[in-house]
C-alpha cells in the first residue's frame, strides 16, 4: 500500500503543477503589452534652412518605411532583434544615409563599414568593422552574434567569415555616389589648406557647417517586442576621409550600441571618439542600473558628458516599459518612432518631438 500511495501523491503533485506550467506559457506574452521601436538617421547640422523641401520629404519618406518596416515586423510578433535587422536593412539600402549604399569614402576613396547589435534578453553582441564588400554590414554583425565564438570581427578575417556562410561579395563601387565623393574632395581640399597655414594645433571641435556634417548619417535602431525582449542595432559608414583604419562607436559595444532587458537598449550617432571616451550606450544603461536614474534623465546626462568634452551627436533609447528618448545636442537628428498603442512619429530639426 505504501508504494501505491506514494505513486499515487506523487502523480498528483505532477498533475497539479501542469496548470501552472501551462500558464506560464501563456502569460510569456502578455496581452495588450506595449511593443515598438524608434530609429535614427544621424544627428548633426541639420536645420530647415540648409534643407530644401524635397530633400526633407525624402529623408521623411525613407524614415517612415524604414520604421514601417520594423514595426511589422514586431506586429507579426517577431522579435526586437529581427525588427532592428529589418529597419536598418532598408537604411542601408538608401543613399540618403551614411551606411551601406552611401557611405562617406575615407581617405583612399573607398567606402569603410562598420555596424553591431546586441539582443537585450541574452546580451550576446556581434559587431564588424572595416568592411569593404558586404552589402548590408548589419546582418554580418547579427550572424557574429549568432553563428561564430566571437563579439568583433573586422576586415578581411570578417569577410572570410561571410563568404563561409554564403555571403555575395558586392564591389566597393556598390557604395559609391557622386555626393558623397564630392564631400571627400571638398574634405581633402580644407585639409590641404589648413596644412598649408601650418596650424599649430587642431581646434576642439570643427565649427563650419561643411566639416561638422562630414561625420553624420550612421544609422540605429532599438526594439521592444511582444515579449517584453529589447535589441539595438547601429550601422555607419564612418567620417569622411577617415585615415589609417580608423574606428568609430558603432560597431563597439557599450559606445554606439548596448542593450539589456533590464535597463534600456541604446544606439548612438555622432563624433566617434567622443562617444567611444564616454562609453555613451552603456553610460546610461550604467545610471539607470546603479542609480535607478529614470531613461530620459540618463539619456540626457550622458550626452550632456560628451558635450562638455567637446563632441557631438545623439542617441535614441527604449526601456522595457516603452518608454523612449531621442536626445542629442547637436540641431537636429534624422529620427522616427511608432508604437502600439501610439502613431507613427517622424522628426528632423530640434524644435520637433523628442519623445
Amino acid at each position: 500500500m505504501k508504494p501505491l500511495l506514494l505513486r499515487f501523491f506523487v502523480f498528483s503533485a505532477a498533475l497539479a503543477a501542469v496548470p501552472c506550467f501551462a500558464l506560464s506559457l501563456a502569460t510569456s506574452v502578455p496581452a495588450g503589452k506595449r511593443y515598438g521601436l524608434v530609429i535614427h538617421g544621424g544627428a548633426g547640422v541639420i536645420e530647415r534652412a540648409a534643407m530644401s523641401p524635397e530633400r526633407e520629404a525624402e529623408y521623411r519618406t525613407a524614415l517612415n518605411q524604414a520604421l514601417q518596416a520594423g514595426y511589422a515586423v514586431l506586429d507579426q510578433g517577431g522579435s526586437a532583434l529581427e525588427a532592428v535587422t529589418a529597419a536598418i536593412n532598408l537604411m542601408e539600402d538608401n543613399p540618403l544615409f551614411n551606411a551601406g549604399k552611401g557611405a562617406v569614402f575615407n581617405a583612399d576613396g573607398i567606402c569603410e563599414l562598420d555596424a553591431s547589435v546586441m539582443d537585450g534578453r541574452t546580451q550576446a553582441a556581434g559587431a564588424v568593422a572595416a568592411l569593404h564588400h558586404i552589402k548590408n554590414p548589419i546582418n554580418l554583425a547579427r550572424d557574429v552574434m549568432l553563428k561564430s565564438e566571437h563579439v568583433m570581427l573586422v576586415g578581411d578575417g570578417a569577410e572570410k567569415f561571410a563568404q563561409s556562410l554564403g555571403y555575395q561579395l558586392v564591389p566597393n563601387a556598390y557604395f559609391q555616389t557622386d555626393w558623397r565623393r564630392e564631400q571627400l574632395k571638398k574634405a581633402q581640399e580644407q585639409e590641404k589648406e589648413k596644412a598649408g597655414k601650418k596650424t599649430a594645433a587642431l581646434p576642439a571641435a570643427p565649427v563650419d557647417y561643411f566639416t561638422r556634417t562630414l561625420r553624420w548619417g550612421t544609422v540605429g535602431c532599438v526594439a521592444l517586442d511582444r515579449a517584453g525582449n529589447l535589441a539595438a542595432g547601429t550601422s555607419t559608414g564612418g567620417m569622411t576621409n577617415k585615415k589609417y583604419g580608423r574606428v568609430g562607436d558603432a560597431p563597439i559595444i557599450g559606445a554606439g550600441t548596448y542593450a539589456n532587458n533590464a535597463t534600456c537598449a541604446v544606439s548612438a550617432t555622432g563624433w566617434g571618439e567622443f562617444f567611444i571616451r564616454v562609453g555613451v550606450a552603456r553610460d546610461i544603461a550604467a545610471q539607470m542600473e546603479y542609480r535607478g536614474t529614470p531613461l530620459r534623465a540618463a539619456a540626457a546626462a550622458t550626452i550632456a558628458k560628451v558635450a562638455q568634452l567637446g563632441g557631438d551627436g545623439g542617441v535614441i533609447a527604449l526601456d522595457a516599459q516603452g518608454d523612449i528618448a531621442m536626445e542629442f545636442n547637436s540641431p537636429g537628428m534624422y529620427r522616427a518612432f511608432r508604437f502600439s498603442d501610439r502613431p507613427a512619429v517622424i522628426a528632423i530639426y530640434g524644435d520637433e518631438a523628442k519623445n
